[in-house]
């Protein structure tokens, strides 16, 4: 375990957060709790705090990802706070680029924009959005226009500006669960997160992708790669396989279209899935690290050998508030951050 933890201590490790609306609590209590974790997520030494962007999905609170963001920047003093992601193709780049923008005016020095072109909901809710089904065609155009706004003003002819916005330096990342943001992140100079906790299986081929694609900017002068990875640490194995259970039921109800707040942990999954069910959850969680401060530091230097990121972005769906700062704890003990 002593060599697993040097393993965990070299890299930075940071949280991503859904805000999870758990069965029985509401938004409210979401944010609450969010808020929470990111200050003890703080005090812990983690690097940032991201939040994601999704729709029509009732376990999961932080659809108006840039209001959530500017909620915890405010109630925490050092973390980054940023996007994991902004679904660029939902929106006018313009109006991310004042959104986050005036983000970056409030916070000084701590919002990070991560971008990806999913939809991040099914398409009826994606056409709500107004949003055409195959304009994630033209994200490397949005994402252009994008980083114009940003530039200085005397730096392009562009007659629509940002304010606030403009001339601010807001560190742009690049997300994906395939090798196409891969490759764009890799020609652009930017930094790349994969999204190991739903596609584990095209972890290995994307960032290779990136890193054999990769051109200095000024940005980076080398690549730089982050994964997103279920982790939940509990003081036994048997626990958190428990409270794993959770996230299990989490995808198991995707796999079935079932739209339900987020679930307690059950004692035993075979009671509640078939054995197709079974399979097709477990190839999306395949990366998930389950167990004890032992089972973890292992399987995460193990994990951090293999892939050799930069930076770990961890998700734990758990239903129980205190289980999940507790798992929180318990890695940043592990990585001694």
């Amino acid at each position: 375990m002593r060599d697993s933890k040097k393993q965990l201590g070299r890299i930075p490790f940071s949280v991503l957060d859904l805000s999870p609306i758990v069965d029985g609590g509401t938004a409210t209590d979401s944010f609450r709790n969010t808020v929470d974790l990111a200050r003890h997520a703080e005090t812990w030494g983690y690097h940032r705090y991201w939040l994601a962007e999704h729709h029509n999905m009732p376990f999961i609170a932080s659809s108006a990802t840039s209001v959530v963001i500017g909620h915890v920047a405010a109630n925490t003093s050092t973390i980054r706070v940023g996007s994991g992601g902004i679904m660029l193709p939902n929106h006018a780049p313009l109006v991310i680029a004042e959104q986050f923008g005036t983000l970056e005016s409030l916070y000084p020095g701590r919002i990070d924009l991560g971008l990806g072109r999913a939809p991040g909901t099914d398409m009826r809710t994606a056409r709500a959005l107004r949003r055409d089904p195959h304009n994630g065609e033209d994200f490397p155009e949005q994402l252009a226009e994008l980083r114009t706004y940003f530039a200085p003003s005397h730096a392009t002819q562009q007659r629509v500006r940002a304010i606030p916005g403009e001339n601010l330096n807001i560190p742009i990342w690049l997300l994906g669960s395939s090798e196409f943001s891969a490759q764009l992140a890799g020609q652009l100079g930017l930094p790349f997160a994969f999204a190991s906790h739903f596609s584990p299986n095209y972890t290995l081929s994307a960032l290779e992708m990136y890193r054999n694609s990769f051109q200095p900017s000024h940005v980076l002068d080398e690549p730089y790669a982050m994964v997103g990875l279920n982790v939940i640490a509990a003081d036994t194995d048997t626990e958190a396989r428990r409270l794993a259970t959770t996230l299990q039921q989490q995808f198991l109800n995707l796999v079935r279209n079932v739209q339900l707040p987020l679930q307690p942990p059950v004692d035993n999954m075979d009671q509640l899935w078939n054995p197709y069910e079974r399979q097709a959850v477990e190839q999306q969680l395949g990366a998930t690290i389950a167990g004890s401060a032992k089972t973890v530091a292992d399987k995460l230097a193990a994990f951090i050998s293999r892939t050799q990121v930069d930076e770990i972005m961890v998700i734990a769906q758990i239903f129980d508030h205190k289980a999940r700062l507790r798992s929180y704890e318990i890695l940043a003990d592990l990585a001694e951050l």
